[in-house]
């Protein structure tokens, strides 16, 4: 359903612009939903590991003895959070591109 309504507003566009409404390439669409993936992916990721560093800080200061297995869960969480983020990143310079 997305995919279709992004289609529709991509052709709508297009269309306007060929009657002479405004001058656009076919990228720029590309370039601009490239742009505003890759900036939605940021801001959820580094959302993400706040939410994951503040939990963790807090596990780690109600019980100080367990501080190493907190740190080590983490830094996993964290890593599997940017992994997905440099994926989402990836297609984004890849739709740009294409």
């Amino acid at each position: 359903m997305i995919v279709t309504f992004k289609r529709t507003i991509t052709h709508n566009i297009l269309a306007y612009s060929q009657l002479g409404g405004i001058t656009m390439e076919a990228n720029v669409m590309a370039y601009l939903s490239a742009g505003f993936g890759a900036g939605l992916v940021i801001l959820g990721a580094s959302y993400g590991i706040g939410k994951l560093a503040s939990a963790a800080m807090e596990a780690s200061g109600r019980q100080p003895e367990v501080v190493g297995e907190i740190r080590t869960s983490m830094i996993i969480a964290a890593a599997l959070i940017e992994g997905a983020t440099f994926f989402a990143l990836a297609i984004c310079i890849l739709l740009a591109l294409k």
